[in-house]
Formats: C-alpha cells, structure tokens, sequence
C-alpha cells in the first residue's frame, strides 16, 4: 500500500473516522485511497473555513477528533480562523495538509509556502512526514497530540511523494495525555476558602460545563450559597431548565465588573479568570473586582469533574432540588430577538443542539432558552466570526439524531455561508436562522464605546450591509436548502414550528 492508504488505516486504528475536506492536487492520493480504504466518513466542504469549523463542531460534540484535508499553505491559510476558535475551545482536531512532492520543493512553485509557519499559530503539535515508511507512526503521533487533554490541534503536513510512496503499512494507537489528577491538598484548601467566603461564586468551563459537572457544582452551591457561573464563550455547556442556575458571565469590562461584584471569592473550574475582549480608553482589561480572591479548583487540563464530585464529598453537599423556570414573556407584536429566543425556546426538541454567534442579537437566544429542555450549547469560542454555520454542520454530522438550531447575526454568516451547500449535501438536520439586521451591528457599539459618538458617513458605510441587501432566501436555495423570510412573530413561529417537525436543512431569515 501507499503512504495515503497507510495514512488513512492508521486514523481509522485510532479512532478517526470522519474527514472534512477541500482537496487539490497534492491530496489525490489520499482522496483515491478513499475508495481502497473503507470506513471513513469524508465529507465536502466548498471553503476551507467551512471545513475546519465543522471539524471543530464535530470535536466539541463527538468529543474526539475528525480529520481535516486542506490544499497547501494557502488552503490551511484559508481554514485559520475556525483554527483559532477550535484552539480556544480546547477541540481535538487533526489536520492533514497537503505539500510538493519533497524533490519539487527547491523549484519554489507557484503555491510553495511555509506551511508549519502557517500552521503553529493554530496548532499545538506540527510534523511533516518525510517518508511512506514512517507516515503510519506520524500519524498515529498526531492522533495523540489530538487527544492530549483537554483537547489539541495536530497538524501533519503530507509530501505528496509521501502519499504516493510505497508503505510498509499502519501504526497501531499510541496512548494520549489523560485529564489530570486534582491534588487532594487542592481540594481540601478550595473547600475552606468556599467556607469562610461571605459571597462565593464558582466559574465553570469545559468538562465541568457537562449535565454531571453541573449538577455537582449545584450540590456544592446548596450547601455554601455561591453562585454559579459560565465562561462568557464557554466551548460547550449543558442547558435548559436543569441548569437554569447557571449564568453567563457578560461581554463588556464594566458589565463583568458591576456583575462580579458582590462576589468575595471567585473559584475557577477549567476557566481563566474573566478578562475584557478588547482593550477600551479608560475601561479595565482585567475584569476581577479588586476584593474578589481567586481560588483555582482545576486547570484546563485537570479532571475538573472528579474534582467537584471530590469538593461536594469533602462539603458533605447533598442532591438538591432542580431550579423552577418560568417561561420567559416577550411581545407578540414585535419581531425581535427575545420573541424569537422566546418561540425557540417553547418548541425546540429535547437534547438538541445550538450553535450560537447572533452577536447583538445572541443574549435574546440565550434568555428564551435558557427555561427549555435540556440542550447542549456551542459559542464563539475565540471570536472569530463565521463559526456557527460550519460548527453546527459538524455537528449534525457527530449526532445525526439530534436537532441542531444554528442561529447566526448576517454578517458572520457571510463568511462560511458555504457550509449551508455542505448541509444539503450531506441531507443534514440543521435548521439555520439568520438575524438579517443588514449591519455589522457589534461595531456600531464598538464605534461607539471607542469614543467616536457620531462617526461620519464613510465610516458608517463601512459598517453598513443594505446596499445592496443580501438575500438569504436566494442564497440558501442556490445551494439546496429551503429557506423562508419571516418579518412578524407569527410567521416566524409558523417556519419554526414546521422547520421542528420536519428533518433536512432549513433557513428562515428572521428580519430585524
């Protein structure tokens, strides 16, 4: 067999069994091996972007890493951002880029570039194959650099001449860096600060985000009065009416300072403490109250959930009681994000999936689900728009039972709106809502909260989207998926109502 038929049975050994791609010529060795190799799930993506934000979906809810195959420098170059935001989010992801064949290399082709320069930013593990022979223990690395908790990005750069070399066949899996043990002094100590403190809060991220990490903080909560809270981009959080208890830390400084404030100690469970996005002319960057103590229960890398399990053991915290919601009210005569939140929230399905970057349009989403059934919920991990189309595309595909609700602002969606095509192709459940407010609303408050109260009219076209208006409708029909414009509560839950009894990609552009 050939090094791309070796590559392909050693991801398949480990556990790898779906790849998201956008091929060129350097990767049809590994595409033809698709044929010679059963087993993997490859799947078509028209934009690199596309294609690494539904790998990085896929991870956070698969909870092991796909593949991605990228063309190059400039096609891995195309896929950085949902990169970034997969790094943020702690997901298990390999990549498998393309090169020259390793004797083309000194003619500097037109594509030749430095792709492990491209490639270290956004990654944690960085190799390039350099023969067929040792390809199946490269990757069997780079499975394990992907599965190291509390998740990484592995990138392994494929010479073509590697692809199609002669191999002597795959590697068997190697062992991954497991979660860490949390020191019992680490406990013991979290446990008596928890106790003394007037006003505790407790910061959760990652694992500890999961229905048990959850329902143990809420025991620990019962017994000591804090709060708990959630990472303002948390990669992955259980919700709905059983952890209805759980807050969102805020986006802007003053609000995460004026929010935080009543607290006298804030304990960290997989999360950083709070920082401001940006920096602003006098407005903070480190969002901690001065009398606020930080205690650390587990790092990022720690078993954050063995951790709380061992804390409420050491409290003697009891089960408690799950929190009463009620549904949230809104207006039946206004089109807005809390009537739409509000409707989502009375009609998605048990256990679905939202992936969320409604930007100013997001906290509606939040509220109106926060009371509904439970629900697992994907944010914007790193900031980098365009990640909710191809992340809830990933997925669908990771959970092709669950309901997935991706619920976007227009301009982030324009990004990676080729996921959409990807949906129809792949007859994916998503049901795709697009806030069409015809603007970079953010950077209007961005605008604003950088001290320029009345910008001029170049400044305010530039973050302007009406001329001309996109139409949402026409996009999503041109790549298969149905799509509807609804412009009054009613006919917004009519679509939505029927988006939820039906399966198959849907869009409704919801007019605000």
């Amino acid at each position: 067999m050939n090094g791309a038929e070796t590559l392909l049975r050693t991801l398949l050994a480990g556990g790898v069994d779906t790849c998201f791609m956008n091929p060129g010529t350097s990767e049809m060795h590994f595409v033809a091996a698709l044929d010679k190799v059963p087993g993997m799930r490859s799947v078509l993506g028209l934009f690199e972007g596309a294609v690494t934000g539904m790998a990085d979906g896929y991870g956070r809810i698969a909870g092991r890493p796909a593949a991605t195959l990228l063309h190059l420098g400039p096609g891995l170059a195309n896929g950085l951002a949902n990169l970034h935001n997969a790094r943020r989010a702690g997901t298990p992801l390999i990549n498998i880029v393309g090169d020259h064949a390793t004797g083309h290399l000194r003619y500097d082709a037109p594509l030749a570039s430095d792709i492990a320069g491209f490639a270290r930013p956004v990654s944690h593990w960085v190799h390039s194959a350099v023969s067929a022979d040792t390809v199946g223990s490269d990757t069997a690395r780079a499975i394990s650099a992907a599965r190291a908790a509390p998740g990484q990005i592995a990138t392994l750069i494929l010479p073509a001449d590697v692809a199609w070399g002669e191999s002597e066949g795959p590697a068997d899996p190697l062992p991954h860096q497991a979660l860490a043990s949390v020191p019992t002094r680490t406990i013991s100590r979290v446990a008596e600060r928890l106790q003394s403190a007037t006003n505790p809060a407790i910061l959760l991220r990652g694992e500890a985000l999961t229905a048990f990490g959850i329902e143990t903080a809420q025991r620990i909560a019962a017994t000591t009065g804090a709060a708990l809270l959630a990472d303002t981009f948390a990669p992955r959080q259980r919700r709905g009416a059983p952890f209805a208890d759980v807050r969102t830390i805020p986006y802007f400084a003053e609000q995460i300072l004026e929010f935080l404030a009543p607290f006298d100690l804030l304990v960290l469970v997989g999360a950083k403490p709070p920082v401001s996005f940006f920096a602003y002319p006098d407005k903070a960057s480190w969002c901690v109250p001065d009398h606020t103590r930080l205690a650390r229960l587990a790092l990022a890398h720690e078993d954050a959930c063995t951790a709380l399990s061992e804390l409420a053991d050491h409290l003697g915290a009891k089960a408690v009681a799950k929190p009463d919601v009620p549904p949230p009210t809104y207006s039946r005569d206004r089109l807005d994000q809390y009537s739409v939140g509000a409707i989502i929230g009375a009609l998605m399905p048990e256990d679905c999936i939202i992936s969320e970057e409604a930007a100013t349009n997001g906290p509606g989403i939040a509220l109106g689900t926060q009371g509904a059934c439970p629900h697992d919920y994907l944010r914007l991990t790193g900031g980098s728009i365009g990640q909710a189309l191809p992340a809830a595309t990933g997925a669908a595909i990771a959970a092709p039972d669950r309901k997935v609700i991706c619920a976007s602002g227009d301009g982030g969606a324009m990004y990676t709106l080729q996921a959409l095509w990807t949906q129809a192709r792949e007859r994916l459940d998503v049901t795709t809502i697009i806030f069409a407010n015809r603007s970079y609303a953010i950077l209007n408050v961005e605008m604003q909260r950088m001290g320029f109260t009345e910008p001029g009219p170049v400044a305010l076209s530039m973050l302007d989207l009406h001329d001309p208006a996109i139409d949402w409708c026409k996009l999503a029909r041109g790549m298969g998926v149905e799509a509807s414009t609804a412009t009054t509560v009613a006919e917004f839950e009519s679509q939505f109502e029927d988006a939820m009894r039906s399966r198959g990609p849907r869009l409704i552009e919801v007019v605000v």
